[in-house]
């Protein structure tokens, strides 16, 4: 027998319960585009509950209260969450660094090889280490998808118009008709064989904007081995959204 949905705030949240005392809190969209209700599990946002027009609340509810074993199941196999705090160890192109907090030390973070292994040295106040590390991994990012990307998209005979580096939860990376090349900041913590590969697919959309044979045809000629690449993100994709 299901437990009562228990609502939070202005309903745009729900708890559901299971027999055993689990709990989980939801938030809850409604969407035109939607055309039926579904219930997602993001990596670093949580569970999201979406329900179409003509779908009502009740309906809503029920459907994700017969779906909790499924959310129950599927949040024991999430990466574990990983804080950007001194002491926790976070991929950087790929290799595992420490992160050390060094107050004292000049600059903002620095890479260095010690004996105990790759850091990431943080310098300033503590209760600033993980704001001054993201802020550092972005402007990493910016630099190295930066470079690879228009490389990509000059070796296509195209230009980019512009590189915006995003946190998006949804996609490693966009193009769009005005040129424009999204990517996650997060690719910078991936094996940089990743990294490229995402940055060839953006640039190939500069040709293709489809998904076309044409398209993945441009984007093995300028990239070693994607399928590599794509089982790579489809197996530790997640983790990197459970960081910071």
């Amino acid at each position: 027998m299901s437990l009562p949905t228990i609502y939070c705030g202005m309903r745009d949240t729900l708890e559901l319960a299971a027999e055993d005392g689990w709990t989980v809190t939801i938030r809850v969209r409604r969407s035109r585009r939607a055309r039926r209700l579904l219930l997602k599990l993001d990596p670093a946002a949580g569970p999201e509950l979406v329900i179409p027009e003509g779908a009502s609340r009740a309906q809503a509810d029920d459907f994700a209260q017969r779906h909790v074993g499924w959310l129950r199941n599927r949040t024991a196999r999430l990466p574990a969450a990983v804080s950007l705090v001194d002491g926790a160890v976070i991929p950087f192109m790929g290799d595992d660094h420490a992160i050390k907090h060094c107050p004292d030390m000049a600059g903002v973070v620095r890479v260095e090889q010690t004996e105990e292994g790759p850091q990431l040295q943080v310098s300033g106040g503590a209760e600033h280490l993980g704001r001054r590390l993201t802020d550092w991994l972005r402007k990493q990012a910016r630099h190295e998808i930066g470079v690879r990307a228009r490389a990509h998209a000059e070796s296509l005979g195209r230009q980019v118009a512009r590189i915006r580096i995003t946190d998006t939860r949804s996609r490693w990376g966009s193009c769009s008709t005005t040129r424009t090349l999204s990517f996650s900041w997060r690719l910078v913590l991936a094996p940089v064989e990743v990294l490229d590969y995402v940055c060839a697919h953006e640039a190939a959309h500069l040709v293709e904007m489809n998904h076309s044979r044409r398209f993945w045809r441009l984007v093995d000629e300028i990239c070693p081995d994607v399928n590599s690449a794509r089982r790579w993100l489809d197996r530790e994709g997640s983790r990197l959204h459970r960081i910071g």
